[in-house]
């Protein structure tokens, strides 16, 4: 059932068929997020979770950025008690919202330009797909900043690039450009600035004509394989062939390859 899925204030959400664009607007801050921005953006996740027409997402930032990260703007003459009880909660909201993002069922793909920064940067980490343009760049910033790492970057980043890269890219927090984040296996390409749109579209449109049934089992199978040991991961996959022999995608995959056509999924 499709949903009608609302933006928010420097957020905004198009739904384009089975493709859903988020795009974080506020490019004259680098697109960085509020606390309100972190807030919306997980009520918008679980919106998209809800929605049985999305089977693919985009997560790009406005103008020549991707994301610097939480908005942080005149915190340090905030040392009172009670904003101190905010923070908590602000972080609270956070954890939300990585929560949100991670639980959302269609592939997530990150469309990366430009600065990738801070919570940015895990922003992006917590999607499936990265594709980072050559002008992308990238930093753990959070202890420029007096700060220990967060938006869920001590989970994310160590599986994906292993711990002692995470912990180097952590602790001196530099910055790096988009050869060395594909150097190390940060993101999945790097594409010419000009190449990113048609790039992306491709991926895309290629996800959201697969089985939408079969490539959510896959991305929940994988994302919990990390955690699981060879005999749970086994059982896991064996219960969701179950569902899929039962989805009438899989009849319509085995007529098309007789058929020698490209299969048309319906998500059933």
């Amino acid at each position: 059932m499709e949903q009608n899925i609302e933006g928010s204030e420097g957020i905004d959400v198009e739904q384009i068929g089975y493709q859903v664009t988020i795009t974080l607007n506020r490019p004259e801050v680098m697109n960085a997020m509020t606390t309100q921005m972190f807030a919306d953006f997980g009520r918008i996740c679980r919106d998209i979770s809800r929605d049985e027409s999305v089977r693919a997402v985009v997560i790009t930032g406005a103008g020549d950025n991707f994301c610097s990260g939480a908005d942080v703007g005149g915190q340090g003459s905030k040392i009172d008690s009670e904003v101190k009880r905010s923070h908590i909660k602000s972080m609270r909201q956070i954890s939300e919202s990585v929560l949100a993002l991670n639980e959302i069922p269609h592939p997530v793909v990150a469309k990366i330009r430009g600065v990738a920064a801070g919570a940015g940067m895990n922003l992006a980490l917590g999607c499936d797909l990265l594709i980072a343009s050559e002008s992308a760049r990238f930093s753990e910033i959070f202890a420029r900043r007096g700060l220990s790492i967060d938006f869920g970057g001590s989970w994310l980043l160590p599986r994906q690039i292993g711990m002692h890269r995470a912990k180097e890219l952590v602790l001196l927090a530099e910055v790096i450009d988009s050869t060395e984040a594909d150097r190390i296996g940060l993101v999945n390409r790097v594409v010419a600035d000009s190449d990113l749109e048609v790039t992306v579209q491709e991926i895309v449109d290629r996800l959201s004509s697969g089985p939408p049934v079969a490539l959510s089992m896959s991305k929940k199978l994988l994302n919990a394989g990390l955690n699981s040991s060879l005999s749970q991961s086994l059982e896991a996959e064996a219960q969701a062939q179950s569902v899929n022999f039962e989805t009438e995608d899989v009849k319509e995959a085995a007529i098309a390859w007789i058929e020698k056509r490209s299969a048309v999924f319906k998500g059933y």
